[in-house]
């Protein structure tokens, strides 16, 4: 009885969060039409779609964002943008992995507005000092925090972490590539995906509420049984985008 009543919890949990199809307004339709950014981000914007993602999200001006691993700064150019001279942008990479903070670095110089600041860690470490943020942010490196070749991390330490970094009412954005079920740590480090239950289950255990699910990068195509460097399913795989809330009380 105990385990029907867990099941039927979960999947009262998994169905509660509305799904949100994400219109693209206009000042993030700018800021992706940018001509500064790399012809390589253009060339990703068709699989990764980042004007429904950053729409998704509420990205507006005045925001501190907290954005975990940028890998070259896809998403910073934008959220720069997008928070304005009164918000800031926390980026945060880790030292792990090779050229990742060089990387960063560069796409910061570049930027006209001068509300990025960088902070080089090990990884799954985050900032000790932080400013109170609107947003914590991770794209696709979810899944990276539980491959034990990069580091140890203990997430429900981590979550709460997140949690504590955020102001109240604040969103925390995950957005990953789906697995097969309740995937194991080898699994994980094969496929680099991560199942959603998975994800809610973690970031809800840490206070969190799940507050709107995107659908947008849904790919039924997708079986999630082959590794996202498969050049047979690289830039098409199935991902889900979920935003939580922690309470204002």
């Amino acid at each position: 009885m105990r385990t029907l009543l867990a099941a039927a919890l979960a999947a009262f949990s998994l169905a509660a969060a509305p799904v949100a199809t994400a219109k693209v307004p206009p000042a993030v339709a700018k800021a992706l039409a940018d001509p500064a950014r790399s012809q390589a981000a253009r060339d990703a914007d068709a699989s990764r779609l980042p004007g429904e993602t950053l729409a998704f999200v509420g990205i507006r001006p005045g925001m501190t964002v907290i954005e975990l691993y940028p890998g070259g700064g896809y998403f910073t150019r934008p959220l720069s943008e997008l928070v304005g001279d009164k918000g800031q942008v926390v980026a945060v990479e880790t030292t792990r992995w090779k050229g990742g903070v060089e990387a960063d670095q560069k796409t910061i110089a570049s930027l006209p507005r001068r509300n990025v600041t960088l902070e080089a860690l090990p990884f799954g470490a985050l900032p000790e000092k932080a400013p109170p943020a609107d947003v914590f942010w991770i794209t696709q490196n979810y899944h990276d925090l539980k491959i034990a070749e990069y580091g140890a991390v203990d997430m429900a330490a981590f979550n709460r972490r997140v949690f504590s970094m955020l102001k109240p009412g604040g969103t925390y954005f995950i957005l990953d590539h789906e697995g097969n079920g309740t995937l194991s740590a080898e699994q994980i480090a094969k496929l680099h995906r991560i199942d959603k239950a998975t994800v809610i289950r973690e970031v809800e255990a840490a206070g969190f509420r799940l507050a709107a699910e995107g659908d947008f990068l849904r790919r039924p195509a997708d079986d999630h049984t082959a590794g996202i460097f498969d050049k047979a399913i690289q830039g098409k795989t199935d991902q889900y985008a979920l935003k939580f809330v922690k309470p204002k009380t």
